[in-house]
């Protein structure tokens, strides 16, 4: 069994690390898509460890964006992104555009993923398209790979300047597809559906980059996840500020009462030091 100086020494270790997630709470209160961290902690021994910290996975609130490319997702699930290398990552931070050669696309240049759509509002999954029913039915038993994502690309027709040389503006409506819209908005036709994925446990995800993730074991595959999504606005961070600002307090107490314990230790071995000598 440890001692109770190793114990105290564990506990102050454990709650600096405490207070270092709540810190980055506090800090990141106002920052889009933050998730707020939290930290697990375990018993031995009568000695406190920091175990593992955790990402939240509660909604935050919506906040205007910068355009109605951006989006905001209100349900569980994650945006979906295709990185540098061809991976596929996750976001709740809907802070995209369309470049210069009309792909939709995050700040960092990765490729934000979708399905494309044929004028019958159906998903076209390889040769085969999806019915709304069909494309339900696969996300009510999990489905997920099933269905290949692909970029979002509107090209912009140089000679007339029209999306998709036909489309004189485009709207995305809150189920997450993308309309052209021609005629004055009489004409809507749909284009493709932002992807949406979700896991059987979110908070194994691993957060490889501020703000976006990657699956791993604990996580397990991705299936497809349910929202709605709102064009033109942002998710702020999901931090309790009043919570983070008494689990704060409490770690300061702890960290005290831990210092105290340390340094009564350190002069109880001196002392016994000075006895032996």
């Amino acid at each position: 069994m440890n001692d109770a100086y190793v114990n105290a020494l564990n506990t102050q270790k454990a709650t600096q690390s405490w207070m270092d997630a709540v810190s980055e709470n506090m800090v990141n209160i106002y920052t889009p898509g933050y998730r707020e961290s939290k930290i697990n902690f375990k018993t031995f021994l009568d000695s406190t460890y920091s175990d593992t910290y955790m990402r939240s996975t509660g909604q935050g609130n919506a906040t205007p964006g910068t355009s109605d490319e951006n989006v905001f997702l209100e349900g569980s699930g994650y945006f979906v992104l295709r990185n540098e290398n061809g991976k596929l990552a996750y976001t709740r931070l809907g802070e995209f555009k369309f470049d210069g050669d009309g792909v939709y696309k995050a700040t960092d240049g990765s490729v934000v993923q979708g399905y494309i759509m044929n004028d019958k509002g159906e998903i076209v999954s390889g040769t085969k398209s999806l019915s709304q029913e069909d494309f339900d039915k696969t996300m009510a038993e999990g489905g997920a790979l099933s269905i290949p994502t692909t970029e979002i690309k509107l090209w912009v027709d140089p000679d007339n300047g029209k999306f998709l040389g036909k489309y004189d503006e485009y709207e995305i409506k809150e189920d997450g597809i993308l309309y052209g819209k021609a005629n004055n908005g009489k004409d809507t036709t749909p284009l493709y559906k932002i992807s949406i994925m979700n896991f059987h446990n979110p908070q194994g995800l691993f957060e490889y980059k501020s703000g976006q993730f990657v699956e791993t074991e604990e996580s397990g595959k991705p299936v497809m996840g349910r929202g709605e999504i709102r064009s033109g606005l942002l998710e702020l961070s999901n931090s309790d500020f009043k919570a983070n600002i008494s689990y704060y307090q409490q770690a300061k107490m702890q960290l005290e009462l831990s210092n105290k314990m340390i340094s009564s230790y350190k002069e109880l071995l001196q002392n016994a030091i000075q006895l032996m000598s």
